[in-house]
Parts: structure tokens; C-alpha cells; sequence
């Protein structure tokens, strides 16, 4: 394409050479590529992202060019940029095109559009994955380097994982969702997809910001929420998975053993989240998407996706006490996986349980892709931070991704841990001059009675580890059950466990006097070799006492 006489393009080559990429692209993947006029109307920053190509889903703004939604009958122009395309905009990013998606954001295979069906960059026989198939295909295809995308349901995370590439879906409310056509606005996300940890990291430090002109935009704490480690090193893992694919499993099960290099697994029992994800569709949420979109699916016709008007018009059955029936339940779910928080820094999953292809979806449409949501269905209404992260391939060549899961607001932490993961550098930060570790292991630690006391005093949790091997632990008496650790030289080589606790220098003092004998503070010895001020119990302790066999005072106290 050449500008048309008088329009001078100054822009890097870059993005013209992505803008040609876009097409000349093979695949249904872009609803619009940006003319020379558009992009000559663009007014790109001096920012981080100079010179960066990105595209984005069409169900997101740019000013001057209609927001689609994968609905061709949508043709007025907006009025506006997204505030996520202004901010990638000012910090000298350049959008080259609207990205293809599975109508109104409703789908997890990527076919669900009249602009055509996306397929996997890997196989033309395997779904793209969606809702943010074009977004996905762009990366993954080498047309740009960034896309955005949305995940309300996995919609970032699914495509990520079916074309080997980095999805990240933020907390909830982090990134703007001002100039976005919803699908339900309570949990929709705007997400990145890149090749690389770093390069999302870098779009998402330009997104995330707070925007008090979005009802649903959330500024991040100053400070990490409670129980959310600088540095993320226990991972959850299913104690079981019932539906995967073989190709799928063996795919998992490598990359669990991956996992086993960068952090400590345990495993974890995953059905409360498993039954929220049902939530989403079976639930009251349909009636979500039918306030966002209903007034679109009327009349009928070929610019409709069957599947979607079916779907969303579903939601017209659905009652007052149906949404209060599954806020309810909702709840209980979310409390009962709250202990699991305590004891994990974060949850590795799969990202779905197989990848359809095209001919398996134009069978089942509705239950091929209600499959793809078994482990991403959950996180929003669950309130989870998450990224998804290529981990190698199947058998059969296709690539496989997992997903790294995380509480509200632990986005930079849960990044570190899925770059140490495929292997991306990670900057270590040490205490400052005016912090002091410390490592607790009963009363103190995250959810027990005396952790507040270590919140009040300014204190942060700093990691999640063990003792290095050789303690015990006993239970102290007193008024409040404790427990103290005691080095023997005898106790198991697992170690015990323990929190290590960042603390103002000053505060140090003030726990200090806080601790009754027989508890002292003493060096205590990590897995990692690190030595660190700690609880410590003076003299041998009383062996009927002895409670080292738990391997922690958690696991002591619900033991009883």
C-alpha cells in the first residue's frame, strides 16, 4: 500500500514493515489494517515502547476506526482511543490493526467470527484458541511483537498457550477497561500476548494504572497485599487432574517436573475451583453478557454467530435469585480455597485440558469449547491474578502452555516466577539497609493471630521457604499455642516450614520484646543456605512434645 499524495508517513520502518506483514498475513486473523491516513492520524509518545508495532483485539478502541466486536454490522467509527491503545499510544507504541476474535468476546476457540476461523500457527487443522485469536495469531506468526487482547474467561491465556506465547491477565481492574465493548464487565481483563516474559512485563508496566473515570479500575496497593511473597517459591499442583488429554498429561507432567527446578511443589486439591469455573456458564454470568451485548443480537442474521446469540441469549431465562444463588456460591468456594493460599505463593495448572481441532469444534461448538474453560474459567471470578507460559510441546509437536496463578495484586511476583520458569533473567532485590529478615514458623505466620502484629509493624512477606535440615519442632505451652524450633542435628532433611518475613530494623527490637521463654531469637538456617534471625526454643525439647512429623505448624493445627 503507498500513502496517498500528501500524506507523509513519519514513522519508525518497523512499523510499516509490521503494517505490511498485516497484509500480507495468510490467516482470517485482522478485522482492519490501519491505512496510511490512519496511521498518519496517530500520535505516538517518545516513550519506552518507541517504534513498538502492536494490534489490537477489535474489541478494543482506536479512535476513528469502528470497534467491531467480530459483528461486521458495528460501523461507526469511535470516538476514542481505549485508554489501554492511549497508553501503549503515548508511551510510542503504534497499533497497525484490528485483530479478529470470536464474537463479543464469547468463545475459547477463535471460529466464532464472520470475518473466518483463526487456526494455530502450528497446525491449520487446530483451533487458534480465542476469544483473542487474531491478537494471538499476530505474535505468534511474527506480524508484530505485541498484541492486546481481553480474558474474561481465559480468552488471553487459551490462544497463548495454542500458539506458544506469553499471555498475561492482570489483576482484575489494574488495567483499564475504559473503551471496551464488554462481555461482562465484572470480570473482563485487557491482556497482552508477546513471545517473551520481559516484553509483557514492559507493556503491562506501561497499562497498569489506575483510572477513576472506570467504575471498575482499582489502583494497586502501595505495599503487596498480605501473603503475597516478594519472591514466589512454594507452587501449588492438583493432587489430581481427571480430564486431560494423554497427549496433554504427559505435556503437564514435564513441565511439573520443570517447575520442581524453580520452586517447591505441593499439592493441593483444586475442586473448589473447578466448580467455580462451572459457574461461569452454567451460573448466572450469561446474564452478564446479555446486559453487555443482547441489544446486538437482534434481528438475525448471517452477521450473527449462531453459537454466540444462542449463548448469550441464554442469560434471558435467568433470574434475580439465580445471580444471588450463584454470588452465594461463589463465596463459599472462594473461603474454602482461601487456606490454600496460605501455605502456596502460587498454583501451576494447564491451560486447557486439550487443544479441538476445527472439525471437532464445528461438531460440538458448545461442548468443545465449555472443555476449554475446566482451568481458566475460575480466576476472575475468583479474583486471581495469572499469566500463561509456553512449556515446550506434546507429543504430536502442537505447543503446550501452562498457567502460573496468583491472589489479587501478586502480578509482579507471579511474572518473576513464570520467567524464572521458561528461563528469562529475573533482577533479585535485597533487603534495604533499614530492613531486617526474619523467619517465623507458628503464631506469626500469614492467617494465624500474630501475623497482624507484623503488618502493623510495616512488615512484608518476603518468601516462603523451609529450614535447612536438622530442626524440630515442639509445641510450646502457654496461653497461645506456639510452637518452637529447636536444631538437633537429628531432624528430617525436608526441613520444617517456615516464613521469612521482611521487617523495618526498628520493629526487630519491639518483636523482641514481644517473645516469652521458653522462645528466644536466633540464627535459623535455610534450604537455601541463607541464616536469618528467627524463633528459636532454648534446650531440648519435651519428645511427647514433639510435633516435627507434621513438618510444620499448619499442618499441626488442622491436623487437630
Amino acid at each position: 500500500m503507498t500513502a496517498p499524495t500528501g500524506v507523509q508517513l513519519d514513522l519508525p520502518a518497523d512499523v510499516l514493515a509490521a503494517r505490511d506483514r498485516a497484509l500480507a498475513c495468510r490467516q482470517p486473523a485482522f478485522t482492519h489494517v490501519l491505512t496510511d491516513d490512519e496511521l498518519a492520524a496517530l500520535r505516538p509518545g517518545p516513550g519506552p515502547l518507541a517504534g513498538v508495532p502492536f494490534v489490537v483485539k477489535d474489541s478494543l478502541d482506536i479512535a476513528g476506526i469502528p470497534t467491531t466486536g467480530g459483528c461486521p454490522t458495528l460501523t461507526a467509527p469511535a470516538a476514542a482511543h481505549a485508554v489501554a491503545v492511549q497508553r501503549l499510544l503515548d508511551a510510542g507504541a503504534v497499533p497497525v490493526a484490528k485483530a479478529n476474535l470470536d464474537q463479543f468476546a464469547t468463545g475459547l476457540v477463535g471460529t466464532r467470527s464472520p470475518y473466518g476461523a483463526c487456526w494455530s500457527v502450528a497446525s491449520p487443522r487446530h483451533v487458534s484458541g480465542g476469544s483473542s485469536s487474531g491478537s494471538a495469531v499476530a505474535v505468534a506468526a511474527g506480524v508484530v511483537p505485541l498484541a492486546l487482547g481481553t480474558d474474561t474467561a481465559g480468552s488471553g491465556r487459551v490462544p497463548a498457550a495454542f500458539n506458544g506465547l506469553v499471555g498475561i491477565k492482570p489483576t482484575r481492574g489494574l488495567v483499564s477497561t475504559r473503551g471496551l465493548l464488554p462481555a461482562c464487565r465484572s470480570l473482563d481483563c485487557v491482556t497482552t500476548l508477546t513471545r517473551t516474559v520481559a516484553e509483557g512485563r514492559a507493556a503491562l508496566g506501561v497499562l497498569a494504572a489506575h483510572d477513576p473515570a472506570d467504575p471498575w479500575s482499582r489502583p494497586a496497593p502501595v505495599v503487596r497485599p498480605v501473603g503475597v511473597a516478594r519472591r514466589m517459591q512454594v507452587v501449588g499442583v492438583p493432587a489430581a487432574l481427571a480430564d486431560l488429554a494423554p497427549a496433554h498429561r504427559e505435556a503437564f507432567e514435564a513441565a511439573v517436573a520443570r517447575a520442581g527446578d524453580v520452586a517447591r511443589l505441593v499439592p493441593v486439591d483444586i475442586a473448589p475451583l473447578l466448580e467455580a469455573a462451572r459457574l461461569l456458564y452454567e451460573g448466572p454470568w450469561p446474564a452478564e453478557r446479555l446486559v453487555a451485548v443482547g441489544h446486538l443480537l437482534e434481528p438475525d442474521g448471517p452477521h450473527l454467530d449462531p453459537t454466540v446469540r444462542s449463548i448469550v441469549r441464554g442469560g434471558q431465562a435467568l433470574t434475580a435469585a439465580d445471580a444471588f444463588r450463584g454470588l452465594h456460591r461463589l463465596t463459599e468456594l472462594a473461603a474454602q480455597l482461601a487456606p490454600v493460599w496460605q501455605g502456596i505463593d502460587a498454583l501451576l495448572l494447564p491451560v486447557t485440558p486439550d487443544q479441538p481441532t476445527l472439525a471437532e469444534v464445528r461438531a460440538d461448538p458448545v461442548g468443545a469449547n465449555a472443555r476449554l474453560g475446566t482451568y481458566t474459567n475460575a480466576v476472575n471470578l475468583l479474583d486471581l491474578a495469572a499469566v500463561a507460559v509456553p512449556a515446550g510441546h506434546r507429543s504430536d509437536g502442537l505447543p503446550f502452555g501452562v498457567q502460573f496463578l496468583g491472589p489479587a495484586f501478586s502480578d509482579g511476583p507471579l511474572l518473576d516466577l513464570a520467567a524464572r520458569f521458561v528461563g528469562e533473567p529475573v533482577a533479585e532485590l535485597a533487603a534495604g539497609p533499614e530492613r531486617a529478615l526474619v523467619a517465623v514458623s507458628g503464631a506469626h505466620l500469614t492467617g494465624q493471630p500474630l501475623n497482624a502484629a507484623l503488618v502493623a509493624a510495616g512488615g512484608t512477606l518476603d518468601r516462603r521457604a523451609r529450614t535447612a535440615a536438622g530442626y524440630r519442632m515442639y509445641r510450646v505451652p502457654g496461653p497461645l499455642p506456639r510452637p518452637g524450633l529447636v536444631r538437633t542435628g537429628d531432624g528430617p532433611a525436608a526441613g520444617i516450614e517456615v516464613e521469612v518475613w521482611d521487617l523495618p530494623a526498628g520493629a526487630v527490637a519491639g518483636l523482641l520484646a514481644s517473645i516469652a521463654p521458653p522462645l528466644a531469637l536466633g540464627g535459623v538456617g535455610l534450604d537455601d543456605g541463607a541464616v536469618v534471625p528467627g524463633f528459636l526454643a532454648a534446650g531440648p525439647g519435651d519428645p511427647a512434645a514433639d510435633i516435627t512429623a507434621y513438618g510444620g505448624w499448619r499442618a499441626y493445627l488442622a491436623d487437630r
